[in-house]
C-alpha cells in the first residue's frame, strides 16, 4: 500500500495520534496541516490520495477547507475528523464533498476501514 494521506487537525497530539496509525498500517503520510487555509496549500502542493480532516479548527474550518479543495480538485477523497456530538456538522460537511467520517478519539479500525472505503470510491486514485 502507498496512499499517501495529508493529516489536517489544529491538535498536534491527534495528528501524531493519525500519524501513528496510518504509518502503522502501510500508510504514507505526505504532509500536515493545522488549519484549513493550510490544509488547500498543502493540498495544492502535495496532491495526496486522501486527506484526514478536522471539523473545528482556526482561521478556516475543515467545512471551509473541504469545499475549497473539491473546487480545486473534485476528485479530492476526503475524510472528515469530529468530536462526539457534531453530527449535523458532519452532515453538512458530507453535502460539501467529504467522503466518511471517523470520530474522535480515534480507534485504529474505524480509522483504517474508513480509508479503505474512500479508497475503494472513485476507482483508486488520480
Amino acid at each position: 500500500m502507498s496512499d499517501r494521506i495529508l493529516i489536517v487537525d489544529d491538535a498536534l497530539f491527534m495528528r501524531g495520534v493519525l500519524r501513528d496509525i496510518l504509518e502503522k498500517n502501510g500508510y504514507i503520510v505526505a504532509g500536515e496541516a493545522e488549519n484549513g487555509i493550510e490544509a488547500i496549500e498543502r493540498y495544492k502542493e502535495l496532491r495526496p490520495d486522501m486527506v484526514t480532516m478536522d471539523i473545528t479548527m482556526p482561521d478556516m474550518t475543515g467545512m471551509d477547507a473541504v469545499k475549497a479543495i473539491r473546487e480545486f480538485d473534485g476528485n479530492a477523497k476526503i475524510i472528515m475528523c469530529s468530536a462526539m456530538g457534531q453530527n449535523t456538522m458532519v452532515m453538512e460537511a458530507m453535502r460539501n464533498g467529504a467522503m466518511d467520517f471517523i470520530i474522535k478519539p480515534f480507534q485504529a479500525s474505524t480509522v483504517l476501514e474508513a480509508l479503505r472505503r474512500c479508497a475503494m470510491i472513485g476507482g483508486g486514485g488520480r
